[in-house]
């Protein structure tokens, strides 16, 4: 049972108000003025704006550097602290109040839920974003800024930031503990941006790539396990994904030589980024991340989907 007393009644249940494709605008509006109703959405903007000027202050005034790229690219820790902090509310807040019920009773999808919640991150993403926007125009007054570099990088840090807010509302969606949702986005942040570091140090030789290959398409099966509860089909998989494996081993061994690592660089968001960063608009990196931020926001809804008919 829901307390009548619970502020989050209310605003949930005037969805039930609303008619047809409204409803997902209604789940929209309601979750974006959540994060302004409360401190959340003030906190995310204040961090992110208070980093960019710090470390304009020192690269592009004190250095007297007309790069602003240097800025977004120092800066890229602060996802760190910045994702867990919008996204560990986003959905296990509702999962232990109880109200996520009304969500799906709702006549929508859990796509659609999904993706209500997510624009109203993206949205409150996009404000400090807009005033972001605004530096390179001004540091262009009193030097020889490259904006197309500059720009660029803001490009790719903005769906940089989409891609990880959408593994951390993944990981909000099967938690209803707000402390522990944040606390596993922030591992997971901190190992992909290390991720490309890592990679150095994983042995290139061909049956270490592919033992640890194996081992990877194993934990792979387990995930897919508990994400369908179905023994038969997992199994399977990782029976095709074994033999795949050991069938390449065996046909050219070579070709496992240094895989194993390159893969592991190759999943780094932030190394990505960086690439932009550097000067080379990479359109594979925002392919990427939009692939990322795709991937995870289908697996938010089904997790969402499988509770619903639980």
């Amino acid at each position: 049972m829901v307390s009548r007393a619970d502020p989050a009644v209310p605003a949930a249940g005037g969805l039930f108000r609303e008619g047809g494709g409204n409803q997902m605008r209604a789940v929209f509006r309601h979750e974006l003025s959540s994060y302004f109703t409360g401190v959340t959405g003030y906190v995310f903007s204040a961090f992110l704006l208070l980093f960019t000027g710090i470390y304009t202050m020192v690269y592009n005034l004190q250095s007297a550097s007309v790069h602003f790229e240097y800025v977004l690219g120092s800066m890229s820790f602060v996802f760190l602290i910045i994702v867990p902090i919008l996204t560990m509310r986003v959905l296990a807040e509702e999962r232990r109040q109880k109200t996520d019920q009304l969500l799906y009773s709702l006549p929508l999808t859990m796509t659609q839920v999904v993706l209500g919640k997510f624009a109203a991150m993206l949205v409150v993403f996009a404000a400090p974003m807009a005033v972001i926007c605004l530096y390179p125009v001004v540091l262009s007054a009193y030097g020889n800024v490259h904006l197309p570099a500059a720009y660029g990088a803001i490009v790719g840090f903005f769906f940089l930031g989409m891609a990880l807010l959408a593994i951390g509302m993944y990981i909000s969606s099967v938690t209803e503990s707000q402390a522990v949702a944040a606390e596993l986005c922030f591992v997971v942040m901190l190992v992909n941006y290390f991720l490309s570091d890592l990679a150095g140090f994983a042995s290139s030789t061909a049956y270490s790539s592919l033992a640890a290959l194996a081992v990877t398409a194993l934990i792979a099966c387990g995930i897919v396990y508990l994400m369908t509860k179905n023994g038969f089909v997992s199994l399977i998989l990782a029976a095709v994904l074994e033999a795949g494996l050991i069938g390449g081993y065996l046909w050219d061994s070579s070709r496992f030589e240094g895989l194993f690592p390159q893969i592991i660089s190759q999943l780094s968001l932030f190394a990505r980024f960086y690439t932009i960063v550097n000067g080379v608009f990479d359109v594979t990196a925002i392919v990427y991340y939009l692939s990322v931020a795709g991937l995870f926001l289908f697996l938010t809804g089904q997790a969402l989907e499988r509770r619903r008919w639980n």
